[in-house]
This record gives C-alpha cells, sequence and structure tokens, in this order.
C-alpha cells in the first residue's frame, strides 16, 4: 500500500473517531439529564438533535472527500494489453516475475496450477480452458505436438532466443524451437537424511532393497513413469521396455520393495522436513529447498542413472490471447527474468547469461551442480501406446 494514501486514510479515521466520540458523549449526557424538566428535556433533544443533523453531514462531506482524495492518489491498475492466462506446476511460478510482465506489458495474468503432466494434457483435452499457456516436461510436449495441441509461436524467431543454451535448442521434444522455450530443468533421484543412514547414498538400492534404517521410512512419487524407470534402471534394463522377461523382473522388483514404502506423495518436501520419511524420491530443486531447512539432508546422484527433465512453456493452439503468450515466452528468455524464475523454483534455466543474476547458493548447490563422476540425466521420451498400456497393468497392480 503506497505510504503517502494510507496516512491521509489515518487522518480521516481520526477524525470520524472523534465525531463518533463526541456525539457518544453527548448521548450520555442526554441520558443523564432524564430527571429534569419536560421543557428541559425538550430543549436539550432539540439541541442534541441539531448536533448530531450538523455532524452527520460533516461527516458525509469527510467521506466524500476522502473516497474523491484516495482514488486521485491510488488510481486502479488499468491493462491496456489485455490478459494472460497461465496454467503452470503448482509452486512454480514466481510472483514477483508475474508482478514485472504485468507492468511491464499492461498484461493482466491469471494463474492456475496441477500437479502432473498427466492432470494437464486431461483438462486440455476437456476443451474450454481459457488457457493461454502451459509449461508441459519435454516428453509431454512431445505428446501435444504429436496431437496438434500447440501452437507454432516461433520461439527461435524471437529477439531472446538468442541467449537460449545450445544445448537446448535442438531437443527431442522441440528440435530447432518452434514451439516451445525452456522453463526449468533439473534431475529426479532422491533425498535422505544422512543423521538417519550413515553409508553410501549413490544407488538406488537405498529405494529398492533398503537397509533396516530405512525400511518404513520411504516415500515414492505416485508417478508412473518415476517409479517405473528408477526400477528398469536399478535392474539395468532399457527404459520404454516392453520385453515380457523384463517387466516380470520389473513387476517382481516393484512389488517386493512396496513393503519397505511408507507412502506416495508429491509433497516431498513437507515429508522430509517433518520427520515423517527419511528418504524420499525427488527432484533436485526440491531437495535444495528441504537441505536449506535440514543441512543432514543430502540428493543423491544414482549411480544406475536417474532422470533428467525439462519444462518448456508452451502455447495452446487456441489460445484466446496468442500474442500476448509470445510476449511472456520472450520475456523469460531474458537472463534477468530466467534467473528469478530459478531463484524461486530452486532449479537451473538453461538460459545463457542468467547465472550473474541468480543467488550465490545457486551457483553452489550440490543438487544443481553434478559432481563430474555423476552419470548424465537421462532423458526419457514417450513410450509407444503398447508399452504405456502394459506399465498401467503394472501401475494399477501397484497401487492397489
Amino acid at each position: 500500500m503506497d505510504k503517502r494514501w494510507f496516512g491521509r486514510f489515518a487522518c480521516v479515521l481520526t477524525a470520524v473517531a472523534a465525531l463518533t466520540l463526541a456525539a457518544c458523549d453527548e448521548k450520555s449526557e442526554e441520558q443523564s439529564g432524564t430527571s429534569t424538566t419536560t421543557e428541559s428535556t425538550t430543549s436539550e433533544t432539540a439541541s442534541t438533535t441539531e448536533s448530531t443533523t450538523t455532524e452527520s453531514t460533516t461527516g458525509s462531506t469527510t467521506e466524500t472527500t476522502t473516497a474523491e482524495s484516495t482514488e486521485a492518489a491510488a488510481p486502479a491498475q488499468t491493462y491496456e494489453g489485455g490478459e494472460l492466462h497461465i496454467y503452470n506446476w503448482g509452486n512454480y511460478t514466481n510472483p514477483d516475475l508475474i508482478k514485472k510482465f504485468e507492468e511491464t506489458y499492461k498484461i493482466k495474468v491469471t494463474l492456475d496450477d496441477y500437479d502432473t503432466n498427466e492432470t494437464m494434457l486431461a483438462k486440455v483435452k476437456a476443451g474450454a480452458t481459457g488457457y493461454d499457456i502451459v509449461v508441459p516436461g519435454d516428453y509431454m510436449v512431445a505428446i501435444m505436438l504429436k496431437e496438434g495441441m500447440l501452437a507454432e509461436t516461433k520461439p527461435n524467431q524471437m529477439p531472446n532466443f538468442k541467449n537460449v543454451e545450445k544445448q537446448w535448442v535442438d531437443v527431442y521434444w522441440d528440435p530447432g524451437r518452434n514451439y516451445t522455450v525452456p522453463w526449468q530443468w533439473g534431475t529426479t533421484a532422491f533425498t535422505v537424511n544422512t543423521d538417519v543412514y550413515k553409508g553410501d547414498i549413490n544407488t538406488l538400492a537405498l529405494m529398492f532393497d533398503p537397509p533396516a534404517e530405512l525400511q518404513g521410512r520411504i516415500n515414492m512419487l505416485p508417478d508412473m513413469n518415476d517409479v517405473i524407470n528408477a526400477g528398469l534402471r536399478y535392474l539395468g534394463l532399457p527404459r520404454c521396455n516392453k520385453n515380457p522377461e523384463d517387466l516380470k523382473k520389473l513387476n517382481e522388483l516393484l512389488t517386493n520393495s512396496k513393503k519397505y514404502w511408507r507412502t506416495f506423495a508429491y509433497e516431498t518436501i513437507e515429508k522430509l522436513t517433518s520427520g515423517d520419511v527419511d528418504l524420499s524420491q525427488q527432484w533436485n530443486g526440491a531437495s535444495m529447498r528441504v537441505r536449506l531447512q535440514l543441512p543432514a539432508m543430502k540428493y543423491a546422484y544414482p549411480k544406475e542413472g536417474f532422470t533428467g527433465w525439462m519444462d518448456n512453456v508452451a502455447v495452446l493452439k487456441d489460445a484466446p490471447n496468442m500474442e500476448n503468450a509470445k510476449k511472456f515466452q520472450d520475456f523469460i528468455m531474458d537472463p534477468q527474468n530466467a534467473a528469478m524464475i530459478s531463484n524461486f523454483a530452486r532449479y537451473a534455466n538453461g538460459i545463457a547469461g542468467s547465472a550473474q543474476y541468480m543467488d550465490k547458493e545457486m551457483a553452489e548447490a550440490p543438487e544443481i551442480v553434478m559432481p563430474a563422476d555423476a552419470p548424465a540425466p537421462d532423458f526419457v521420451p514417450p513410450c509407444d501406446e503398447d508399452t504405456v498400456k502394459l506399465y498401467n497393468n503394472i501401475w494399477t497392480e501397484l497401487m492397489k
């Protein structure tokens, strides 16, 4: 709130309060004089009525003046640039970034959130969402492009595209970047409380064949792809796998390991910081948030491998505010703006030059800066429909 406006408002409140107290004092005097003569009471009543009328008129005038003064001092925000409707993952959008975009382009932004790529896809497929922008993961971009759901906005021709790091230009989900721009990228492995477990944490065995101190103290993500791909890596088997013998081994592994798992939940930060679990499958940025609260929490880089991912800003083909959506895509490729996203969400962003604007702790975070001996992140393209059906059967049985 503007301090000058607040000062005027406080003065008005003080004046109104004084008038109210004066009226109450006169009412008290009026009540204390009921034992006097009728003539005297009548005279006092008339006087009180006249005084009250005067005060009421004055109060009305003051309120009118105050309203006019307030309106002049703090005009309502106007959005000549129109609107923009964003559908993004929860707790993933810096409010200051949205405010900066609104002030820069005079565009009113509304933000809704989802918890999985599949939730977003289902809602968009249902139609009539009114959304302009979505933020799908890499494999989901590939799916949405195949189904013709995204607008070809040509980010590669936008002014700020020069800032996109080369490794993120010719990506499998959008070669050359004709549709999407980077939002955040990271890895999915797990975080473990090293006050509870003192051994080597860089192995998936801690999730699938845990030591006694971690049994019953593990949270898994309720995400079919993350759990199944982790299991396949532990067994040394390829991803997008529909080999019957391989899937039999996978199913046995998951079924046998389930007894060690306490929960399936996306609330990984809360699970760890509350002490409900001591190990959770988790994204690296979320792990950093946990460590900043509890230094004993460490993010693992399993020797068997781990998932790499990138979330991307895409524009829906039927976006009602197409030009504003394109402005947002270009806006977040600016290094300062990309850094605002990373400082909030705690992930890397794929935009060159953003590091100088990022918090120092981001540049040094072990969750963000991978060890030299860690495996390269495994970016898994979407599997074919037959494989997905087989995975669904395994997942459905596991969730029973």
